[in-house]
């Protein structure tokens, strides 16, 4: 199975073309005010006809109600809805049964007892997304650059896919993948020359490492035994 690489907060034509030319498996949007990555509704309808089916669209959204996850369906047609705030198990139901769409949840991680809700959210999603847990006086809840010990994911076993993201860039992605056997990345702060300004070139950098990792960690899954 190959690694999915996922280029999130993008939000002009131009770097969403960068990570598309250079093999991204999703795209993501953001639809959160607090962040820099922030969309409008006129510019999701904008970038996701651009994707054309050549990505998995993802919309990106934080503790959203009923009619603002309308209007982002309505805008982007994301393919995977992303619940990066405090969702419960019973929201994730309801938006799924509202929109028939996959959902991911992201979960916040620093130590192994951040996984106690695990099972739960794993009944319920479609997918995982691993993040590194924010400091406590942080404005959002992710895209902010820094890793979580990824050893706390080791030997993880799941019934659906995983994705890890939290500070990953192509110097440690391979490392990430390794110790975590992720089915995928998720990368936004660290392919940026400023916050919320997408680098096509470090995007570029960041999949063809990503694509070395699980290169990497195939060859070396076959050499055993």
């Amino acid at each position: 199975m190959s690694l999915i690489v996922k280029i999130c907060g993008l939000s002009t034509p131009a770097t969403l073309d960068a990570a598309l030319q250079a093999g991204a498996d999703m795209a993501g949007f953001v639809f959160f005010p607090a962040s820099p990555r922030h969309l409008d509704l006129a510019r999701a309808h904008q970038l996701g006809a651009q994707v054309r089916g050549r990505a998995v669209k993802v919309a990106l959204t934080v503790d959203a109600d009923d009619a603002t996850m309308d209007g982002i369906v309505e805008a982007l047609r994301p393919d995977l809805l992303q619940l990066h705030g405090k969702e419960t198990v019973a929201r994730i139901h309801e938006i799924r049964q509202r929109f028939g769409l996959p959902v991911m949840k992201a979960i916040g991680v620093e130590t192994s007892a951040d996984l106690a809700e695990l099972p739960g959210y794993a009944a319920a999603a479609d997918r995982v997304l691993f993040d590194a847990r924010p400091p406590k006086d942080a404005t959002r809840p992710g895209g902010l650059g820094v890793p979580f010990d990824w050893r706390v994911l080791e030997n993880l076993a799941l019934e659906i896919p995983f994705m890890i993201s939290g500070g990953l860039a192509a110097s440690n992605v391979q490392d990430a993948v390794r110790i975590t056997r992720a089915g995928g990345v998720d990368v936004s702060s660290s392919v940026e020359s400023a916050p919320g300004v997408k680098d096509p070139e470090m995007i570029r950098d960041f999949i063809r490492a990503a694509r070395a990792a699980a290169t990497s960690l195939r060859e070396a899954t076959s050499h055993v035994g």
